[in-house]
């Protein structure tokens, strides 16, 4: 992955002298329909974690409090979105299909329209309409439409199972026609219903959009990597408008077992990202997008403007431990470049949305790769608000980057730092009385105290396989930095705002 910053040539284009807005936003987050719903969730701060619902996984069928019990997830908790009316009229779908259509798929079309009408692009003129595109981070295993269909492919297993115990033939036909109604037939529908690449392929179909449509897969960091992806087609000149963020509706017992068995979950109750006592993460679910486009445009068509991108950083954590063990020292190279590519001074923002899983490994690694580029000046001390929406929403996987995005532009736009939740006693493992940061524990007005009178924030996301890039931007709109990581990071974003 190749970050701006790392282009020494003038005859690429730079953010910062091409900066790109935010004009639109759309959300389905825990306990969140829509966009005010989730906005006003964080400005209260309300706890959306809870029991594992039926309609997920059977807690009785796969939870055991033991880690090393076989198929069995040690942790019941996560965070849900609620259930969403869809008509599959409003899109234009026959209801025949939605069998075999993934669920993401079609709360994606619901939250594209919301961002889409946020931005007003709706009633866009068809030439416009064919030069917006459509980029989303979503991870490979992110369909339940995919595991199902492929449960069916075990029928010879299950038949010579059910041999090897002796049952008769008959028996056998009876108890695998029962196995097989549990689950999706396939049909000519089935396929692209089960694709992740459709998500967005569904959307530019739906809303009649001509450019490019594509998923990104970088892990948890894979929405801040379709983010920098989007803005490379407008920055290039490919489209004029681009819809991006991420998708992740999946927390069924699949990815409860991949994380057990890792481990990274939590056993407890809640989620205590930054808290001595923090042990690990909790699976959340989340669709977040953004309208980009170039800031001159925007301007010249009078968008409201959320906030300006102005700088990428990427980097990769080269040869390390493992292929999940973040490095705090790929998390800082990405964050430099950011910086320089902006051209502001990292001491110069008021709030890190952190990547903040609350895991072992992730949460210190990051901290140490942060302390590295914001190097106190002088007596100041813990003057950098530093955060995580995990306290609230979870762990939303490919999601979790555009949910952190989403509400540091939300905090610009409204002049609020949000509050962390269940940070009791900060760990001092992280030094955060010696460095610029502090935690955030309750909402609060957010008075800028830089010289130039600029509100300005991080948002940070990484991944297993590891990728950070950052980005960055200095101007009179809510802007945001973010840095993304190459190994196994999460990008973060600075913002700045009147």
């Amino acid at each position: 992955m190749t970050s701006r910053s790392m282009k020494n040539s003038s005859t690429f284009p730079s953010l910062k002298d091409h900066p790109v807005a935010v004009i639109g936003l759309g959300a389905l987050f825990p306990e969140a329909p829509h966009l005010a719903a989730y906005w006003q969730n964080i400005v209260e701060e309300l706890d959306c974690i809870k029991d594992v619902p039926p309609s997920r996984w059977s807690i009785d069928d796969f939870y055991d409090p033991d880690p090393t019990a076989p198929d069995k997830s040690y942790s019941k908790r996560g965070a849900f979105v609620p259930e969403v009316a869809f008509n599959p009229m409003e899109f234009g779908l026959p209801p025949n299909i939605l069998e075999v259509t993934d669920v993401t798929q079609l709360l994606s079309l619901v939250v594209a329209k919301q961002a889409l009408q946020d931005a007003r692009c709706l009633d866009s003129p068809e030439t416009v309409l064919q030069r917006t595109g459509v980029i989303l981070g979503m991870v490979g295993i992110g369909s339940k439409l995919a595991v199902t269909l492929s449960a069916r492919l075990q029928v010879p297993v299950w038949q010579r199972a059910l041999e090897n115990i002796g049952l008769d033939d008959e028996s056998i036909r009876q108890a695998i026609d029962k196995m097989k109604a549990a689950y999706t037939d396939w049909n000519e529908n089935a396929f692209p219903g089960a694709l992740g690449n459709v998500v967005a392929g569904r959307i530019t179909n739906r809303f009649n959009l001509g450019a490019a449509n594509f998923t990104t897969d970088a892990a948890c960091a894979s929405s801040l990597a379709a983010v920098g992806a989007a803005i490379n087609e407008l920055t290039l000149g490919h489209a004029d408008v681009m819809l991006t963020g991420g998708v992740d509706l999946d927390n069924s017992i699949l990815t409860y077992l991949c994380f057990s068995k890792t481990p990274a979950l939590t056993p407890r109750e809640t989620v205590r990202t930054f808290d001595e006592s923090t042990d690990g993460m909790l699976p959340g679910e989340g669709i977040g997008m953004l309208v980009l486009k170039r800031l001159a445009d925007a301007e010249r068509d009078g968008d409201r403007i959320y906030a300006v991108i102005r700088g990428v950083g990427s980097s990769s954590d080269g040869r390390y431990k493992s292929i999940y063990a973040p490095r705090p020292e790929g998390q800082a190279l990405a964050l430099r470049r950011a910086y320089e590519e902006a051209g502001i001074a990292p001491q110069s923002v008021g709030l890190i949305e952190a990547h903040g899983t609350g895991t072992a490994a992730g949460d210190p690694a990051e901290l140490q790769g942060l302390q590295q580029v914001f190097t106190p000046l002088a007596d100041e001390r813990q003057r950098i608000a530093l955060g995580s929406v995990k306290s609230q929403v979870g762990h939303t996987k490919a999601a979790a980057g555009a949910a952190g995005l989403i509400k540091t532009v939300l905090a610009l736009h409204h002049k609020l730092l949000p509050a962390t939740l269940n940070v009791k006693k900060p760990n001092p493992r992280f030094g955060l009385e010696d460095s610029l940061f502090y935690i955030n524990s309750e909402t609060r007005p957010w008075l800028p105290d830089t010289g130039d009178q600029l509100r300005r924030a991080g948002v940070s996301a990484f991944g297993f396989g590891g990728i950070p890039a950052r980005t960055n931007n200095p101007l009179p709109h809510d802007s945001w930095h973010k840095h993304a990581d190459t190994a196994c990071r999460n990008p973060q974003g600075i913002a700045t705002t009147l």
